[in-house]
């Protein structure tokens, strides 16, 4: 209880200071852009987490559940003139379904053969994007309303941190660790594991389709080329860097990657490489990532280490 206040109360200070930073202008416009980048980074690295670390599923498909939730988000806020936070749920439900249409034949397959399917399904979905000209095809989709400001990102990045934290450690949690660590001796035991697997993805597809709607009603403009293949990478580096099975590990790969892409923006020439030789350091002598599996033992009292980790 004592460290759910601390929690929420350290929650409630980082949240007043970066808006009181923001309404006064001490942070610009620039430096803005990277916090909002780093809370919807965070987003899909916890839902892309779920998906691969904890159920243990390698997916390559991640931006292609964004797209559809920033496109979804587009539509229905400047076509249909609806409430943000109507587009939002709408973006998270949609590209669910699309993770349930997806999850139920690809999720037979395992190891590079699904990665291949998900990287299909993500070209499936820029090729239609690109020839549909009710969402701009490959123009884009422009003049798209500005509804996203700090309180929208700090919330939903909070709320999707809570709520995949308490999904792994309930019953149905647990129940997809045990899949990644073992998928036949899962079964033996009775679980489901398809209803699992299918499960997961949907719920990471969820909250991708959240992410993507926060970046469509903050940029004004998308368009396919933002969803391609490399955003599913750069989502996937982020999940490895932090530590796959990690959510903090996920977080605080966002964040430490924003902001090392944040410093090398003022060498655009040697950016790529220095970045590239960062991750190859951290993956030769940390490649279980920078938190591994652990987990900070922050959210709630008595809160355990993962079952990988006791089991050992």
């Amino acid at each position: 209880m004592k460290k759910n206040i601390i929690s929420f109360s350290i929650l409630t200070i980082i949240y007043f200071l970066i808006k009181i930073l923001l309404d006064i202008g001490i942070i610009d416009s620039y430096l803005q852009l990277n916090i909002f980048l780093i809370g919807i980074n965070i987003i899909l690295a916890v839902g892309l987490n779920l998906i691969t670390g904890f159920t243990g599923q390698f997916s390559l498909g991640h931006a292609a559940f964004m797209s559809i939730g920033a496109y979804t988000s587009a539509v229905f806020t400047a076509k249909l003139g609806q409430p943000f936070i109507v587009s939002i749920l709408v973006s998270g439900v949609i590209a669910a379904f699309a993770g349930i249409l997806i999850g139920i034949p690809t999720l037979r397959l395992k190891g590079d053969y699904l990665a291949i399917a998900t990287l299909g399904f993500g070209e499936i979905v820029r090729i239609i994007a690109l020839n549909i000209d009710y969402i701009g095809g490959a123009i884009g989709f422009n003049d798209i309303p500005q509804y996203t400001n700090w309180t929208w990102i700090f919330m939903i990045t909070v709320a999707t941190v809570f709520l995949i934290k308490h999904f792994i450690n309930s019953y149905h949690g647990r129940a997809c660790i045990a899949i990644r660590e073992d998928e036949i001796a899962a079964e033996a035991m009775g679980i489901n594991t398809t209803f699992y697997k299918v499960l997961a993805f949907a719920i990471g597809a969820f909250f991708a389709g959240v992410a993507g709607s926060l970046y469509a009603n903050y940029f004004y403009f998308i368009k396919p080329d933002s969803f391609g293949f490399m955003k599913s990478i750069d989502i996937l580096v982020i999940v490895v860097f932090g530590g796959m099975g990690s959510i903090e590990g996920s977080i605080l790969g966002a964040i430490l990657l924003s902001i090392i892409s944040l410093f090398l923006q003022g060498i655009p020439e040697l950016r790529m490489v220095v970045y590239s030789v960062v991750l190859f350091a951290i993956m030769v002598y940390k490649p279980a990532g920078l938190l591994g599996k652990g987990e900070f033992k922050l959210w709630k009292k008595g809160a355990k280490r993962n079952v990988s980790i006791e089991s050992k």
